[in-house]
C-alpha cells in the first residue's frame, strides 16, 4: 500500500489565513484585510473602510507571524516532508507597485524557510494566493489592468533572488480558475469593480474584467517561469487549480454536454493554458456566447508558449453533478455550481464528499498533461471541540482523509504520478469561503474563535497523531 519512495507528505496553508500580523514589520493592506468575519449562513462583507467595532479575522488570524517556529516544529513533529505557505504579497512590497522589496517582510519569510529547512521540511511556495494588495484594486481595479503584470514580476524577483538555494517548489497563482466564478473576480485577482461596502457572495460581477485579468495572470505566469529558470535553473514552477471534478447526473446526453462544458470552464481551461502554452479552441466558443472580449497584445502567444508549467498542483475538496434541466436546485454547498449527487454524502458544509472522484480526476490531469501532480488541498472543514478530558476527537477528519489517501494511492497504481499531498489548513485557521474560525481543519487545534476570543494556544487533535503515523509508514498504516 506505501507510496512511492520520496513521497512528499505535509500540509498547506495561506499567509492571510494565517500570519496575523496585518500591520507589522512594514506589511501594506491586502483585499482579504477589508473582509468582516462571517459563517456558513452569513456572507463576510467587503468593507473598502474599515468599520470601528467590527472584527476582521486576518488581522490577528492565529497569529503565526510570532509563533511560527512553535508551529513548524509541530509540524516537525508529524513528520512533514514538504510543508505549502505563502507569501504575503503586502510584506514585500507594501501598495504592491514599489520599486524596492521591504526588508523586514523579506527576512520574516527567510527565517520561516530557513526553520523549515531546519528540519528537513521542503518548502512550496505559493506567490499569489488571495492576497492582492488592496491599493492595487483601488489603484486599477486590480487585475483587470495589463500593468499588474510587471508589478507582479517585480515581486517574483526579490523573492527568487532573496530564495535562491533555499526554495524549489514555486505555485505563480492558487486556484486560478476561481476566476471562472464571479467570486473569483474579487477574491484572486482582486477586481472590485466598484469600490463600496457590500456582500462578499454579491460582488458587483464583470465577466470581461475576470476573463481579461485571467489573461493577464496568464501572461503572469508565463514570465515568471522563465524568470524562475534564468534565475535557478533547480527552480521548479506549477500551476495551481481548484479540481471542481463534476459528472453528467443523467445519461441523458443534454447533461453530458452541459458537463462536458462546465469542466472545460472550469477544471480545463486555466490548466490547458498553463501547462500547454496556449488557449484551448473550446474557449473561443464560450467567449462568443457570453459577449466576452480579451484582449491580447502582440507576443503573448509567444509568451503563453515559452512559459509552461513544470507541474501541475489542485485542490481536491467535493464533486457535484451537471444537468439540463434547469429546474433543479443547487445544493447547499454547491459554491461553484453544479446539482447535488444522489450518491454521495455531504459535510457540515454542504460539501459532498467523494474520495473516489480525486482517483478519477488524478488520471484524468495525468493523461491530459502528462506532468508530475502534487494534490497541495484537500480536508474537511468541520465543527470540531475540546472534550472534557481536553481531546480534540476528530475520527470524521481521519475517515475522510484515510478514504481520499486510499484512493490516491488507487491513482498511483492506475500509473498516475503523484508527487505529494499537503492537505489544507494543516493547523486551524481563518476559512477564505466565510470568513470563520468554526470551518476548522487542521490537524492542531488553535483557541481562536468566531467573536474575537481566544488565546491562540495550539493543542494536537486525534488525527495529529493519526496522520503522525501515515508518515511514518509513507501511507501503509492507515487504520
Amino acid at each position: 500500500m506505501s507510496f512511492p519512495k520520496g513521497f512528499y507528505w505535509g500540509g498547506a496553508t495561506a499567509a492571510n489565513q494565517l500570519e496575523g500580523g496585518w500591520q507589522e514589520g512594514g506589511k501594506g493592506v491586502s483585499c482579504p484585510d477589508i473582509c468582516t468575519g462571517g459563517t456558513a449562513t452569513v456572507s463576510k462583507r467587503i468593507t473598502p473602510v474599515l468599520e470601528e467595532g467590527t472584527f476582521y479575522p486576518s488581522h490577528d488570524a492565529i497569529d503565526h507571524y510570532h509563533r511560527y517556529k512553535e508551529d513548524i516544529a509541530l509540524f516537525a513533529q508529524m513528520g512533514f516532508k514538504m510543508y505549502r505557505f505563502s507569501i504575503a504579497w503586502t510584506r514585500i512590497f507594501p501598495n504592491g507597485d514599489e520599486e524596492q522589496p521591504n526588508e523586514e517582510g523579506l527576512k520574516f519569510y527567510e527565517s520561516l524557510i530557513d526553520e523549515c529547512l531546519k528540519y528537513g521540511i521542503e518548502p512550496m511556495v505559493t506567490i499569489s494566493h488571495y492576497e492582492v494588495p488592496f491599493h492595487l484594486t483601488k489603484k486599477w481595479n486590480g487585475w483587470a489592468d495589463r500593468r499588474m503584470i510587471d508589478c507582479y514580476l517585480n515581486f517574483c524577483k526579490a523573492i527568487f533572488t532573496r530564495y535562491k538555494g533555499k526554495v524549489k517548489y514555486w505555485l505563480t497563482f492558487n486556484e486560478i480558475n476561481s476566476a471562472t466564478t464571479p467570486m473569483g473576480g474579487f477574491l484572486s485577482q482582486g477586481i472590485l469593480n466598484e469600490i463600496k461596502t457590500m456582500d462578499f457572495m454579491d460582488q458587483v460581477d464583470n465577466p470581461n474584467n475576470r476573463f481579461q485579468g485571467l489573461h493577464h495572470q496568464f501572461v503572469a505566469s508565463a514570465l515568471a517561469v522563465k524568470m524562475a529558470h534564468d534565475i535557478d535553473p533547480n527552480y521548479q514552477v506549477g500551476c495551481m487549480q481548484i479540481m471542481a471534478t463534476s459528472y453528467a447526473l443523467t445519461c441523458n446526453p443534454e447533461d453530458e454536454i452541459v458537463n462536458q462544458q462546465k469542466g472545460h470552464l472550469m477544471n480545463w481551461f486555466c490548466s490547458d493554458v498553463q501547462c500547454r502554452g496556449k488557449y484551448p479552441n473550446y474557449i473561443k466558443r464560450y467567449f462568443k456566447d457570453n459577449n466576452i472580449t480579451v484582449h491580447m497584445e502582440p507576443g503573448d502567444d509567444d509568451i503563453l508558449a515559452a512559459g509552461p508549467v513544470d507541474f501541475y498542483t489542485c485542490s481536491y475538496y467535493m464533486s457535484n453533478c451537471q444537468t439540463a434541466d434547469k429546474f433543479k436546485e443547487s445544493g447547499k454547498g454547491n459554491i461553484l455550481g453544479g446539482v447535488p449527487n444522489p450518491y454521495l454524502k455531504a459535510s457540515d458544509w454542504g460539501w459532498q464528499i467523494d474520495p473516489i472522484g480525486l482517483r478519477y480526476s488524478l488520471n484524468e490531469i495525468w493523461d491530459r498533461y502528462q506532468k508530475p501532480i502534487f494534490v497541495v488541498e484537500n480536508g474537511l472543514g468541520a465543527y470540531d471541540k475540546i472534550d472534557e478530558d481536553g481531546k480534540v476527537c476528530d475520527d470524521y477528519r481521519i475517515d475522510y482523509l484515510r478514504s481520499h489517501i486510499q484512493q490516491m494511492h488507487e491513482a498511483v497504481l492506475d500509473g498516475v504520478d503523484l508527487r505529494g499531498y499537503t492537505p489544507w489548513g494543516c493547523i486551524d485557521l481563518v476559512s477564505a469561503s466565510t470568513g470563520e474560525m468554526a470551518k476548522r481543519y487542521g490537524f492542531i487545534f488553535v483557541e481562536r474563535y468566531d467573536d474575537g476570543t481566544g488565546d491562540f494556544s495550539r493543542r494536537k487533535k486525534e488525527s495529529f497523531y493519526w496522520y503522525k503515523k501515515v508518515i511514518e509508514t509513507n501511507g501503509e498504516d492507515l487504520d
